[in-house]
Protein backbone atom coordinates (compact mmCIF):
# COMPACT_ATOMS: atom_id res chain seq x y z
CA UNK A 1 0.00 0.00 0.00
CA UNK A 2 1.53 2.82 -1.23
CA UNK A 3 5.31 3.13 0.04
CA UNK A 4 4.41 0.31 2.31
CA UNK A 5 5.09 -2.88 0.61
CA UNK A 6 4.70 -5.48 3.67
CA UNK A 7 4.16 -4.25 7.04
CA UNK A 8 2.73 -6.69 10.08
CA UNK A 9 1.69 -4.64 13.26
CA UNK A 10 0.55 -6.13 16.43
CA UNK A 11 -1.27 -3.17 18.63
CA UNK A 12 -1.06 -4.29 21.82
CA UNK A 13 -2.90 -2.76 25.04
CA UNK A 14 -2.19 0.60 26.58
CA UNK A 15 -0.63 3.80 23.92
CA UNK A 16 1.06 2.64 21.18
CA UNK A 17 2.79 5.49 19.55
CA UNK A 18 3.77 5.55 15.40
CA UNK A 19 6.59 7.77 14.14
CA UNK A 20 8.83 8.45 11.54
CA UNK A 21 10.02 11.05 8.87
CA UNK A 22 8.12 13.19 6.48
CA UNK A 23 7.37 11.13 4.08
CA UNK A 24 8.16 7.85 5.55
CA UNK A 25 4.54 6.37 5.20
CA UNK A 26 2.73 7.01 8.71
CA UNK A 27 -0.27 8.30 6.78
CA UNK A 28 -0.62 4.88 5.22
CA UNK A 29 -0.73 3.12 8.52
CA UNK A 30 -3.72 5.06 9.39
CA UNK A 31 -5.39 5.04 5.73
CA UNK A 32 -5.64 1.16 6.36
CA UNK A 33 -7.28 1.18 9.31
CA UNK A 34 -9.52 3.71 7.82
CA UNK A 35 -10.42 1.17 5.07
CA UNK A 36 -11.19 -1.61 7.63
CA UNK A 37 -13.35 0.82 9.29
CA UNK A 38 -15.35 1.18 5.67
CA UNK A 39 -13.64 4.18 4.70
CA UNK A 40 -13.45 5.57 1.02
CA UNK A 41 -11.06 3.91 -1.27
CA UNK A 42 -9.27 5.10 -4.04
CA UNK A 43 -6.91 3.23 -6.66
CA UNK A 44 -3.90 6.05 -6.08
CA UNK A 45 -3.15 4.07 -2.67
CA UNK A 46 -2.42 0.97 -4.46
CA UNK A 47 1.82 0.79 -5.15
CA UNK A 48 3.09 1.32 -8.02
CA UNK A 49 3.70 -1.89 -10.03
CA UNK A 50 1.41 -3.58 -8.01
CA UNK A 51 -2.17 -5.37 -9.02
CA UNK A 52 -4.08 -4.11 -5.62
CA UNK A 53 -3.56 -2.83 -2.11
CA UNK A 54 -4.69 -4.86 0.66
CA UNK A 55 -5.01 -4.36 4.60
CA UNK A 56 -6.67 -7.18 7.24
CA UNK A 57 -7.24 -6.22 10.95
CA UNK A 58 -8.04 -8.79 13.83
CA UNK A 59 -9.90 -7.90 17.09
CA UNK A 60 -10.31 -9.83 20.07
CA UNK A 61 -13.15 -8.72 21.38
CA UNK A 62 -15.29 -9.81 24.87
CA UNK A 63 -18.00 -12.51 23.89
CA UNK A 64 -20.52 -9.80 25.52
CA UNK A 65 -19.86 -7.50 22.93
CA UNK A 66 -23.30 -8.20 21.42
CA UNK A 67 -24.14 -5.53 18.72
CA UNK A 68 -20.50 -6.21 16.82
CA UNK A 69 -21.20 -10.38 16.94
CA UNK A 70 -25.22 -10.02 16.37
CA UNK A 71 -24.69 -7.44 13.33
CA UNK A 72 -21.78 -10.24 12.20
CA UNK A 73 -24.24 -13.40 12.59
CA UNK A 74 -27.08 -11.60 10.47
CA UNK A 75 -24.46 -10.78 7.69
CA UNK A 76 -23.47 -14.46 7.29
CA UNK A 77 -20.31 -13.82 9.24
CA UNK A 78 -20.18 -15.25 12.06
CA UNK A 79 -16.94 -14.67 14.31
CA UNK A 80 -14.58 -17.29 15.84
CA UNK A 81 -15.72 -17.98 19.54
CA UNK A 82 -13.64 -19.20 22.12
CA UNK A 83 -12.81 -18.71 26.29
CA UNK A 84 -11.05 -15.69 24.80
CA UNK A 85 -13.11 -13.94 23.52
CA UNK A 86 -14.44 -13.57 20.19
CA UNK A 87 -12.21 -12.80 16.98
CA UNK A 88 -13.63 -10.48 14.24
CA UNK A 89 -11.51 -10.53 10.93
CA UNK A 90 -11.76 -7.76 8.72
CA UNK A 91 -10.22 -7.02 5.50
CA UNK A 92 -10.34 -4.93 2.26
CA UNK A 93 -9.01 -5.01 -1.07
CA UNK A 94 -8.30 -1.62 -3.59
CA UNK A 95 -7.52 -2.96 -6.91
CA UNK A 96 -5.50 -0.62 -9.24
CA UNK A 97 -8.75 -0.88 -11.78
CA UNK A 98 -11.92 -1.99 -10.74
CA UNK A 99 -13.86 -2.63 -7.82
CA UNK A 100 -12.60 -3.06 -4.49
CA UNK A 101 -13.56 -6.01 -1.81
CA UNK A 102 -14.65 -6.25 1.71
CA UNK A 103 -14.58 -9.51 3.92
CA UNK A 104 -15.71 -10.10 7.46
CA UNK A 105 -14.49 -12.84 8.83
CA UNK A 106 -14.08 -15.42 5.44
CA UNK A 107 -17.04 -13.61 3.89
CA UNK A 108 -17.57 -10.91 1.30
CA UNK A 109 -19.64 -8.07 2.70
CA UNK A 110 -21.28 -5.05 1.71
CA UNK A 111 -18.31 -2.19 2.49
CA UNK A 112 -21.17 -0.66 4.88
CA UNK A 113 -21.20 -3.72 7.26
CA UNK A 114 -17.30 -2.77 7.79
CA UNK A 115 -18.18 0.78 9.11
CA UNK A 116 -21.37 -0.78 10.73
CA UNK A 117 -19.03 -2.91 12.95
CA UNK A 118 -16.29 -0.80 13.39
CA UNK A 119 -18.59 1.61 14.38
CA UNK A 120 -18.44 -0.07 17.86
CA UNK A 121 -14.87 -1.34 17.90
CA UNK A 122 -13.04 1.41 16.98
CA UNK A 123 -12.71 5.75 16.59
CA UNK A 124 -10.47 7.37 14.43
CA UNK A 125 -9.83 10.67 15.15
CA UNK A 126 -8.05 12.43 12.21
CA UNK A 127 -8.24 15.97 10.40
CA UNK A 128 -10.12 14.02 8.18
CA UNK A 129 -12.07 11.51 10.49
CA UNK A 130 -13.94 13.99 13.11
CA UNK A 131 -16.80 11.92 11.81
CA UNK A 132 -18.42 12.61 15.27
CA UNK A 133 -17.66 15.49 15.78
CA UNK A 134 -19.91 16.21 12.65
CA UNK A 135 -22.74 13.93 13.79
CA UNK A 136 -25.21 15.21 15.87
CA UNK A 137 -26.42 11.80 16.78
CA UNK A 138 -22.55 10.59 18.20
CA UNK A 139 -23.09 13.94 20.09
CA UNK A 140 -25.78 12.88 21.62
CA UNK A 141 -24.57 9.68 22.90
CA UNK A 142 -21.06 11.39 24.31
CA UNK A 143 -23.40 13.31 26.45
CA UNK A 144 -25.35 10.38 27.83
CA UNK A 145 -22.72 8.65 28.19
CA UNK A 146 -21.28 10.91 30.29
CA UNK A 147 -24.89 11.24 32.58
CA UNK A 148 -24.31 7.82 32.91
CA UNK A 149 -27.20 5.89 34.55
CA UNK A 150 -29.44 8.69 35.60
CA UNK A 151 -29.75 9.63 31.54
CA UNK A 152 -29.79 5.48 30.50
CA UNK A 153 -32.61 5.34 33.07
CA UNK A 154 -34.37 8.38 31.77
CA UNK A 155 -33.76 7.45 27.99
CA UNK A 156 -35.33 4.05 28.77
CA UNK A 157 -38.24 5.37 30.41
CA UNK A 158 -38.86 7.89 27.11
CA UNK A 159 -38.20 5.15 24.77
CA UNK A 160 -41.03 3.38 26.38
CA UNK A 161 -43.31 6.03 26.49
CA UNK A 162 -42.48 7.16 23.12
CA UNK A 163 -42.93 3.24 21.29
CA UNK A 164 -46.65 3.33 23.18
CA UNK A 165 -47.24 6.80 21.55
CA UNK A 166 -46.30 6.11 18.38
CA UNK A 167 -48.64 3.05 18.43
CA UNK A 168 -51.54 4.92 18.44
CA UNK A 169 -50.78 7.38 16.29
CA UNK A 170 -49.95 4.73 13.64
CA UNK A 171 -52.97 2.91 14.35
CA UNK A 172 -55.07 6.43 14.51
CA UNK A 173 -53.03 7.35 11.03
CA UNK A 174 -54.03 4.05 9.72
CA UNK A 175 -58.18 3.87 10.41
CA UNK A 176 -58.49 7.80 9.62
CA UNK A 177 -57.03 7.57 6.36
CA UNK A 178 -57.98 4.33 5.05
CA UNK A 179 -61.58 5.30 5.95
CA UNK A 180 -62.77 4.98 2.95
CA UNK A 181 -61.17 1.44 1.69
CA UNK A 182 -62.06 0.39 5.33
CA UNK A 183 -65.63 0.99 4.13
CA UNK A 184 -65.38 -0.65 1.11
CA UNK A 185 -63.44 -3.89 2.46
CA UNK A 186 -66.35 -3.97 4.93
CA UNK A 187 -69.04 -3.67 2.32
CA UNK A 188 -67.52 -6.66 0.26
CA UNK A 189 -66.91 -8.65 3.56
CA UNK A 190 -70.84 -8.01 4.61
CA UNK A 191 -72.09 -8.96 0.94
CA UNK A 192 -70.42 -12.05 0.83
CA UNK A 193 -71.45 -13.28 4.50
CA UNK A 194 -75.33 -12.24 3.30
CA UNK A 195 -74.68 -14.45 0.20
CA UNK A 196 -73.44 -17.25 1.73
CA UNK A 197 -76.01 -16.89 4.28
CA UNK A 198 -78.44 -16.98 2.02
CA UNK A 199 -77.48 -20.41 0.47
CA UNK A 200 -76.83 -21.41 4.16
CA UNK A 201 -75.55 -24.59 2.56
CA UNK A 202 -74.75 -27.84 5.08
CA UNK A 203 -71.25 -29.68 4.88
CA UNK A 204 -71.63 -32.48 2.59
CA UNK A 205 -74.57 -31.29 1.11
CA UNK A 206 -72.92 -30.45 -2.54
CA UNK A 207 -71.57 -34.62 -2.56
CA UNK A 208 -75.57 -35.40 -1.65
CA UNK A 209 -76.77 -33.20 -4.28
CA UNK A 210 -74.71 -34.47 -6.77
CA UNK A 211 -75.94 -38.09 -6.03
CA UNK A 212 -79.69 -37.00 -6.01
CA UNK A 213 -79.14 -35.00 -9.73
CA UNK A 214 -77.62 -38.52 -11.00
CA UNK A 215 -80.30 -40.33 -9.69
CA UNK A 216 -83.51 -37.45 -11.17
CA UNK A 217 -81.97 -37.35 -14.47
CA UNK A 218 -81.81 -41.02 -14.99
CA UNK A 219 -84.27 -42.41 -13.40
CA UNK A 220 -85.92 -43.94 -16.48
CA UNK A 221 -83.11 -46.33 -16.72
CA UNK A 222 -82.90 -47.13 -13.72
CA UNK A 223 -86.21 -47.96 -13.01
CA UNK A 224 -86.40 -50.19 -16.05
CA UNK A 225 -83.06 -51.80 -15.41
CA UNK A 226 -83.49 -52.23 -11.96
CA UNK A 227 -87.02 -53.15 -12.02
CA UNK A 228 -85.26 -56.34 -14.84
CA UNK A 229 -82.71 -56.83 -12.21
CA UNK A 230 -85.50 -57.30 -9.27
CA UNK A 231 -87.87 -59.41 -11.44
CA UNK A 232 -85.00 -61.84 -12.50
CA UNK A 233 -83.75 -62.47 -9.00
CA UNK A 234 -87.22 -62.63 -7.15
CA UNK A 235 -89.58 -63.74 -10.48
CA UNK A 236 -92.47 -61.48 -11.54
CA UNK A 237 -95.97 -62.41 -12.78
CA UNK A 238 -94.95 -64.90 -15.62
CA UNK A 239 -92.46 -67.09 -13.83
CA UNK A 240 -90.11 -67.42 -10.39
CA UNK A 241 -86.35 -65.61 -10.86
CA UNK A 242 -83.28 -66.92 -9.54
CA UNK A 243 -84.68 -67.59 -5.95
CA UNK A 244 -87.43 -69.60 -7.10
CA UNK A 245 -84.48 -72.28 -8.79
CA UNK A 246 -82.48 -71.84 -6.32
CA UNK A 247 -85.59 -73.01 -4.12
CA UNK A 248 -86.61 -76.12 -5.97
CA UNK A 249 -82.57 -77.11 -6.10
CA UNK A 250 -82.71 -76.78 -2.48
CA UNK A 251 -85.93 -79.54 -2.54
CA UNK A 252 -83.64 -81.89 -4.87
CA UNK A 253 -80.42 -81.77 -2.11
CA UNK A 254 -82.96 -82.66 0.85
CA UNK A 255 -84.13 -86.13 -1.37
CA UNK A 256 -80.80 -86.68 -2.35
CA UNK A 257 -79.20 -86.18 1.50
CA UNK A 258 -81.87 -89.39 2.46
CA UNK A 259 -79.34 -91.38 0.32
CA UNK A 260 -75.85 -89.45 0.76
CA UNK A 261 -76.21 -87.38 3.90
CA UNK A 262 -72.70 -85.47 3.11
CA UNK A 263 -74.63 -83.59 0.48
CA UNK A 264 -76.75 -81.97 3.75
CA UNK A 265 -73.63 -79.47 3.78
CA UNK A 266 -74.39 -78.20 -0.26
CA UNK A 267 -78.06 -77.04 1.32
CA UNK A 268 -76.13 -74.67 4.24
CA UNK A 269 -74.88 -73.33 1.45
CA UNK A 270 -77.96 -72.72 -0.26
CA UNK A 271 -79.84 -71.59 2.33
CA UNK A 272 -77.17 -68.68 3.01
CA UNK A 273 -77.03 -67.65 -0.97
CA UNK A 274 -80.73 -67.49 -0.95
CA UNK A 275 -80.84 -64.89 2.71
CA UNK A 276 -78.35 -62.96 0.47
CA UNK A 277 -80.66 -62.57 -2.51
CA UNK A 278 -83.37 -61.81 -0.20
CA UNK A 279 -81.97 -58.89 1.16
CA UNK A 280 -80.83 -58.00 -2.61
CA UNK A 281 -84.02 -58.17 -3.47
CA UNK A 282 -85.41 -55.87 -0.76
CA UNK A 283 -83.36 -53.44 -1.18
CA UNK A 284 -83.55 -53.50 -4.93
CA UNK A 285 -87.14 -53.28 -4.22
CA UNK A 286 -86.70 -50.17 -1.45
CA UNK A 287 -84.81 -47.78 -3.94
CA UNK A 288 -87.54 -48.69 -6.92
CA UNK A 289 -90.49 -47.41 -4.08
CA UNK A 290 -88.22 -44.26 -3.27
CA UNK A 291 -87.54 -43.59 -6.96
CA UNK A 292 -88.60 -40.46 -7.70
CA UNK A 293 -89.14 -38.91 -11.16
CA UNK A 294 -90.57 -35.68 -10.29
CA UNK A 295 -89.09 -33.01 -13.08
CA UNK A 296 -90.14 -30.06 -10.00
CA UNK A 297 -87.73 -32.20 -7.23
CA UNK A 298 -84.82 -32.00 -10.46
CA UNK A 299 -85.29 -28.48 -11.13
CA UNK A 300 -84.81 -27.55 -7.62
CA UNK A 301 -82.29 -30.07 -7.15
CA UNK A 302 -80.23 -28.41 -9.73
CA UNK A 303 -81.00 -24.76 -8.84
CA UNK A 304 -79.74 -25.28 -5.72
CA UNK A 305 -76.78 -27.13 -6.94
CA UNK A 306 -75.76 -24.39 -9.19
CA UNK A 307 -76.01 -21.85 -5.93
CA UNK A 308 -73.57 -24.01 -3.80
CA UNK A 309 -71.08 -24.21 -6.60
CA UNK A 310 -70.92 -19.99 -7.08
CA UNK A 311 -70.35 -20.03 -3.34
CA UNK A 312 -67.47 -22.77 -4.02
CA UNK A 313 -66.10 -20.71 -6.64
CA UNK A 314 -65.79 -17.34 -4.94
CA UNK A 315 -65.28 -18.41 -1.41
CA UNK A 316 -63.43 -21.96 -1.41
CA UNK A 317 -63.37 -25.22 -3.01
CA UNK A 318 -65.34 -27.03 -1.17
CA UNK A 319 -68.23 -26.15 1.15
CA UNK A 320 -65.70 -26.32 4.14
CA UNK A 321 -64.11 -23.86 3.13
CA UNK A 322 -67.16 -21.68 2.16
CA UNK A 323 -67.96 -21.55 5.63
CA UNK A 324 -65.00 -21.03 7.12
CA UNK A 325 -64.51 -17.80 4.73
CA UNK A 326 -67.91 -16.94 6.29
CA UNK A 327 -66.39 -17.21 9.93
CA UNK A 328 -63.16 -15.14 9.17
CA UNK A 329 -65.20 -12.52 6.77
CA UNK A 330 -67.82 -12.14 10.05
CA UNK A 331 -64.76 -11.93 12.75
CA UNK A 332 -63.58 -8.89 10.60
CA UNK A 333 -66.32 -7.34 10.29
CA UNK A 334 -66.98 -6.85 13.69
CA UNK A 335 -63.49 -4.69 13.77
CA UNK A 336 -64.08 -2.96 10.88
CA UNK A 337 -67.74 -1.83 12.17
CA UNK A 338 -66.26 -0.87 15.22
CA UNK A 339 -63.86 1.84 13.48
CA UNK A 340 -65.57 4.93 15.36
CA UNK A 341 -65.52 3.61 18.42
CA UNK A 342 -61.68 2.95 17.96
CA UNK A 343 -60.70 5.97 17.10
CA UNK A 344 -62.49 8.17 19.63
CA UNK A 345 -60.80 5.41 22.28
CA UNK A 346 -57.50 6.31 20.49
CA UNK A 347 -57.71 9.81 20.23
CA UNK A 348 -58.38 9.51 24.39
CA UNK A 349 -55.35 7.11 24.85
CA UNK A 350 -53.14 9.37 22.39
CA UNK A 351 -53.49 12.60 24.65
CA UNK A 352 -53.03 10.67 27.79
CA UNK A 353 -49.82 9.23 26.00
CA UNK A 354 -48.75 12.66 24.54
CA UNK A 355 -48.64 14.08 28.07
CA UNK A 356 -46.62 11.14 29.60
CA UNK A 357 -43.99 11.36 26.87
CA UNK A 358 -43.97 15.33 27.08
CA UNK A 359 -42.99 14.08 31.11
CA UNK A 360 -40.28 11.83 30.30
CA UNK A 361 -39.00 13.75 27.45
CA UNK A 362 -38.45 16.86 29.77
CA UNK A 363 -37.19 14.64 32.43
CA UNK A 364 -34.67 13.36 29.95
CA UNK A 365 -34.15 16.84 29.03
CA UNK A 366 -33.12 18.00 32.58
CA UNK A 367 -30.90 15.10 32.94
CA UNK A 368 -29.18 15.89 29.99
CA UNK A 369 -28.67 20.11 30.70
CA UNK A 370 -27.17 19.04 33.60
CA UNK A 371 -24.71 16.89 32.21
CA UNK A 372 -24.06 19.33 29.43
CA UNK A 373 -22.38 22.08 31.66
CA UNK A 374 -20.60 19.15 33.98
CA UNK A 375 -18.96 18.09 30.37
CA UNK A 376 -18.71 21.07 28.88
CA UNK A 377 -16.83 22.92 32.01
CA UNK A 378 -14.64 19.33 32.41
CA UNK A 379 -13.40 19.66 28.67
CA UNK A 380 -13.02 23.37 28.44
CA UNK A 381 -10.29 22.64 31.22
CA UNK A 382 -8.73 19.98 29.07
CA UNK A 383 -8.72 22.19 26.72
CA UNK A 384 -6.91 24.82 28.04
CA UNK A 385 -4.36 22.76 29.01
CA UNK A 386 -3.92 21.22 25.44
CA UNK A 387 -2.55 25.19 23.87
CA UNK A 388 -6.53 26.24 23.33
CA UNK A 389 -6.49 28.90 26.81
CA UNK A 390 -8.61 30.58 25.42
CA UNK A 391 -11.25 28.07 24.49
CA UNK A 392 -14.47 27.46 25.45
CA UNK A 393 -16.81 24.01 25.00
CA UNK A 394 -20.14 24.77 25.03
CA UNK A 395 -23.37 22.18 24.89
CA UNK A 396 -26.69 23.39 23.42
CA UNK A 397 -29.54 21.28 25.22
CA UNK A 398 -32.71 22.63 23.24
CA UNK A 399 -35.60 20.57 23.47
CA UNK A 400 -38.71 20.41 21.50
CA UNK A 401 -42.81 21.35 22.45
CA UNK A 402 -43.66 19.62 19.47
CA UNK A 403 -44.25 15.90 20.16
CA UNK A 404 -44.19 15.08 16.33
CA UNK A 405 -40.56 16.22 16.31
CA UNK A 406 -39.63 13.55 18.58
CA UNK A 407 -36.94 11.19 18.07
CA UNK A 408 -36.38 7.81 19.59
CA UNK A 409 -33.71 9.60 20.75
CA UNK A 410 -35.81 12.38 22.71
CA UNK A 411 -36.87 15.69 22.59
CA UNK A 412 -33.44 17.23 22.42
CA UNK A 413 -31.51 18.87 19.82
CA UNK A 414 -27.88 18.33 21.34
CA UNK A 415 -25.04 20.20 19.64
CA UNK A 416 -21.80 20.23 20.66
CA UNK A 417 -19.81 24.52 20.52
CA UNK A 418 -16.91 26.00 20.29
CA UNK A 419 -15.87 29.93 21.42
CA UNK A 420 -12.63 30.27 19.90
CA UNK A 421 -11.95 33.01 22.04
CA UNK A 422 -13.68 35.06 24.79
CA UNK A 423 -16.06 37.53 23.50
CA UNK A 424 -16.69 35.28 20.61
CA UNK A 425 -20.38 33.60 19.34
CA UNK A 426 -20.32 30.38 19.87
CA UNK A 427 -20.14 27.82 16.42
CA UNK A 428 -20.77 24.34 15.55
CA UNK A 429 -17.14 23.28 16.58
CA UNK A 430 -16.26 21.65 13.42
CA UNK A 431 -16.15 25.13 12.01
CA UNK A 432 -14.51 26.74 15.13
CA UNK A 433 -11.83 24.51 15.23
CA UNK A 434 -8.97 23.92 12.88
CA UNK A 435 -7.83 20.24 11.74
CA UNK A 436 -5.55 19.95 14.71
CA UNK A 437 -7.66 21.53 17.04
CA UNK A 438 -10.46 19.29 15.98
CA UNK A 439 -7.96 16.55 17.36
CA UNK A 440 -7.38 17.98 20.46
CA UNK A 441 -10.74 18.87 21.01
CA UNK A 442 -11.63 14.99 20.62
CA UNK A 443 -9.20 14.19 22.88
CA UNK A 444 -10.41 16.38 25.44
CA UNK A 445 -13.48 14.58 25.09
CA UNK A 446 -12.78 10.99 25.30
CA UNK A 447 -9.95 11.73 28.25
CA UNK A 448 -13.26 13.24 29.79
CA UNK A 449 -14.91 10.11 29.39
CA UNK A 450 -12.15 7.65 30.11
CA UNK A 451 -13.98 4.86 31.74
CA UNK A 452 -16.94 5.35 29.74
CA UNK A 453 -15.83 4.99 26.32
CA UNK A 454 -18.22 3.32 23.25
CA UNK A 455 -15.13 1.53 21.67
CA UNK A 456 -12.35 -0.22 23.06
CA UNK A 457 -9.75 1.50 20.22
CA UNK A 458 -8.96 4.90 19.14
CA UNK A 459 -7.13 6.01 16.74
CA UNK A 460 -5.35 10.14 16.53
CA UNK A 461 -3.73 11.54 13.95
CA UNK A 462 -2.63 15.45 14.25
CA UNK A 463 -3.38 15.14 17.61
CA UNK A 464 -0.28 17.56 18.45
CA UNK A 465 -0.76 19.72 15.01
CA UNK A 466 0.69 23.09 15.91
CA UNK A 467 1.79 22.66 19.34
CA UNK A 468 5.26 21.77 21.35
CA UNK A 469 7.23 22.21 24.70
CA UNK A 470 4.90 22.07 27.58
CA UNK A 471 1.74 21.69 25.89
CA UNK A 472 2.90 18.28 23.60
CA UNK A 473 3.56 16.73 27.20
CA UNK A 474 0.11 17.40 28.32
CA UNK A 475 -0.89 15.91 25.03
CA UNK A 476 1.33 12.66 26.30
CA UNK A 477 -0.03 12.91 29.60
CA UNK A 478 -4.09 13.05 28.42
CA UNK A 479 -2.88 10.18 25.72
CA UNK A 480 -1.34 7.72 28.33
CA UNK A 481 -4.73 9.00 31.08
CA UNK A 482 -6.78 7.58 28.20
CA UNK A 483 -5.22 4.39 26.91
CA UNK A 484 -5.75 2.69 30.98
CA UNK A 485 -9.02 2.20 29.98
CA UNK A 486 -8.70 1.66 26.52
CA UNK A 487 -6.12 0.78 23.65
CA UNK A 488 -4.75 4.45 22.30
CA UNK A 489 -2.97 4.61 18.73
CA UNK A 490 -1.53 7.60 17.64
CA UNK A 491 0.72 8.74 14.70
CA UNK A 492 2.90 11.89 15.98
CA UNK A 493 5.83 14.40 15.55
CA UNK A 494 6.57 14.79 18.90
CA UNK A 495 9.16 13.42 21.04
CA UNK A 496 7.17 14.74 24.01
CA UNK A 497 3.94 12.71 23.67
CA UNK A 498 5.92 9.43 21.95
CA UNK A 499 8.22 9.29 25.24
CA UNK A 500 4.29 8.43 26.82
CA UNK A 501 3.79 5.33 24.89
CA UNK A 502 3.76 1.75 25.89
CA UNK A 503 4.88 0.65 22.61
CA UNK A 504 6.89 2.56 20.28
CA UNK A 505 6.37 1.93 16.37
CA UNK A 506 8.62 3.57 13.89
CA UNK A 507 7.70 3.75 10.23
CA UNK A 508 11.21 3.96 8.06
CA UNK A 509 11.77 4.54 4.61
CA UNK A 510 14.96 2.91 2.71
CA UNK A 511 15.51 3.59 -1.28
CA UNK A 512 18.13 1.18 -3.39
CA UNK A 513 18.10 3.95 -6.09
CA UNK A 514 15.02 2.80 -8.34
CA UNK A 515 12.21 1.77 -5.92
CA UNK A 516 11.51 3.66 -2.24
CA UNK A 517 10.06 1.26 0.29
CA UNK A 518 8.84 1.82 3.81
CA UNK A 519 8.88 -0.73 6.46
CA UNK A 520 7.52 -0.77 10.51
CA UNK A 521 9.86 -1.78 13.27
CA UNK A 522 8.71 -1.88 17.08
CA UNK A 523 11.65 0.01 18.88
CA UNK A 524 12.73 -0.84 22.74
CA UNK A 525 15.80 0.78 24.88
CA UNK A 526 18.32 2.42 23.16
CA UNK A 527 16.64 2.35 19.74
CA UNK A 528 13.98 3.73 21.17
CA UNK A 529 15.97 6.64 22.88
CA UNK A 530 17.31 6.67 19.48
CA UNK A 531 14.36 7.41 17.32
CA UNK A 532 13.09 10.01 20.02
CA UNK A 533 16.91 12.02 19.88
CA UNK A 534 15.97 12.43 16.03
CA UNK A 535 12.54 13.57 17.06
CA UNK A 536 14.22 16.09 19.28
CA UNK A 537 16.83 17.37 16.83
CA UNK A 538 17.33 15.42 13.76
CA UNK A 539 20.36 13.50 15.21
CA UNK A 540 19.90 10.05 16.56
CA UNK A 541 23.37 9.60 17.69
CA UNK A 542 24.07 12.61 19.46
CA UNK A 543 24.87 12.26 23.41
CA UNK A 544 22.94 15.59 23.79
CA UNK A 545 20.36 14.16 22.11
CA UNK A 546 20.15 10.97 23.77
CA UNK A 547 20.85 12.29 27.05
CA UNK A 548 17.33 14.30 26.86
CA UNK A 549 15.51 11.65 25.15
CA UNK A 550 16.33 9.59 28.31
CA UNK A 551 14.95 12.26 30.68
CA UNK A 552 11.47 12.13 28.72
CA UNK A 553 11.11 8.53 29.12
CA UNK A 554 12.00 8.72 32.79
CA UNK A 555 9.57 11.59 32.99
CA UNK A 556 6.61 10.08 30.89
CA UNK A 557 7.38 7.00 33.09
CA UNK A 558 7.23 8.30 36.85
CA UNK A 559 4.06 10.00 35.41
CA UNK A 560 2.56 7.15 34.23
CA UNK A 561 3.35 5.66 37.33
CA UNK A 562 1.85 7.80 39.78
Amino acid sequence: MGVIDDAHMNFSPGLTVITGETGAGKTMVLTGLSLLAGGKAESSIVRRGQAEASVEGHWLIPTNAESVLSRLQEAGAPADLDDDGAEVVLARTVPAEGRGRAVACGRTVPRSLLEEVCGDLIAIHGQADQWQLRSAERQREMLDRFAGPAALTALANYREAFATWKTAVAELEDLTTNRAEREREATTLRMGVEEIDAVSPEIGEDSALDIQAARLSNAGSLLSDLTLAHDALVGDEHGDGAMGGIADAMKAIDRLALIDPTLGELRAQLKQVTALLADAGSEMASYLSDLDADPARQAWVEERRAAIRKLMRQYGETVEEVMAWRQAAFAKLAGLDGGDDRVEQLRSQIEADRKELVNVANKLTKVRKAAAQDLAKAVSAELRALAMPDAEFVISVVGSDDVFAFTASGADAVTFLLRPHKGADPLAVTKAASGGELSRVMLAIEVTLAGRNSVPTFVFDEVDAGIGGRTAVEVGRRLAKLAKDAQVIVVTHLPQVAAFADRHLVVEKTSDGVITASSVKDVTGIQRAGELARMLSGLDESDTGLAHAEELLAMASADRSR
